[in-house]
C-alpha cells in the first residue's frame, strides 16, 4: 500500500494490498470466531466477548489503522463478536495468506505476536481495574486507555477521539449507562473531559495524575504512533 500507516508495529509493512469493502454502521462482521484478519482502513469497530446469555462485554475497540480477527490464527472457538461501530472500510487476509506471508516474511510473525501480547496487557489492566477499582476510577482508566487508541493529540494536550455513546463506554467500563453518564458530567465539571456529539475531549496526563494520587498504578496505554512504513 502506499499509505503510510501510524500503527505501534511493523504488521502492516509485511501485509499485501487487498480490495477494500465497505459496510454499514451497525453491520455484524462475524459473531463466533472469525476466518479472517482484518484490517479497518476506515471507522471504528467494537470486539466484544460474548456469554451464554447473549450479553455482550467490549474487549477492545478497533481504530483506522488497527488489526482484529486474530483469533483466525489460533483456532480460537469461543464467542466473539465484531460490529461496525460506523460506516467502515475493511481489508481481509484469509488464515492460509497469512501463514504463506510469514513464511516469506517472519517479520510479519512477530509483528503479529507483539500485536497480540499488547491486546492481552491492555485487557488484564482493565480486568485488574473491574476487580480493585471503584467505578469512578475504572471510568477514568477506560477513557484514558480509550483516548489514547482512539484519538489524536490536540494543541492544548487533550486526546481527541470521535464520540462514543455512553452505552458503549459502558461496555468497555464494565458498568451502567446511567453512571457512565453521571460520571461523565462529573469529570467534565472538574475539567478533565469535553464532550460534545462529534467528540470527546480527554486530558489523559491529568487524569492518570488523578489516578495516581489515588493510588491507582497502571501501564500507560499505547498510543498511536507514527512508524513511517507503508504496506506491500
Amino acid at each position: 500500500m502506499n499509505k503510510a500507516f501510524t500503527h505501534p508495529n511493523d504488521a502492516l509493512n509485511y501485509l499485501p494490498r487487498r480490495p477494500l469493502v465497505e459496510y454499514p454502521k451497525g453491520h455484524i462482521l462475524y459473531s463466533g470466531s472469525s476466518d479472517s484478519l482484518y484490517l479497518v482502513a476506515a471507522g471504528r469497530v467494537k470486539v466484544a466477548a460474548v456469554a451464554v446469555d447473549g450479553c455482550e462485554a467490549i474487549v477492545r475497540i478497533v481504530p483506522p489503522e488497527g488489526l482484529f480477527g486474530e483469533s483466525c490464527l489460533i483456532d480460537y472457538t469461543g464467542g466473539e463478536r465484531a460490529t461496525a461501530l460506523d460506516r467502515i472500510q475493511l481489508m481481509a487476509w484469509k488464515r492460509s495468506e497469512i501463514e504463506q506471508q510469514v513464511e516469506r516474511e517472519p517479520r510479519l510473525g512477530l509483528a503479529l505476536m507483539e500485536e497480540l501480547v499488547l491486546n492481552c496487557l491492555d485487557m488484564e489492566e482493565r480486568m485488574q481495574a473491574m476487580s480493585g477499582c471503584k467505578t469512578p476510577e475504572r471510568v477514568m482508566l477506560s477513557l484514558v486507555q480509550l483516548a489514547r487508541r482512539l484519538g489524536e493529540e490536540q494543541s492544548d494536550g487533550a486526546y481527541r477521539m470521535a464520540s462514543l455513546t455512553h452505552h458503549t463506554i459502558a461496555e468497555h467500563v464494565g458498568t451502567s449507562r446511567e453512571i457512565v453518564s453521571s460520571q461523565m458530567s462529573r469529570l467534565r465539571r472538574l475539567g478533565l473531559i469535553l464532550y460534545s456529539r462529534r467528540h470527546i475531549d480527554v486530558y489523559c496526563d491529568a487524569m492518570e495524575e488523578t489516578l495516581r494520587g489515588q493510588g491507582l498504578a497502571f501501564r500507560q496505554a499505547r498510543p498511536r504512533t507514527a512508524t513511517g512504513g507503508s504496506s506491500q
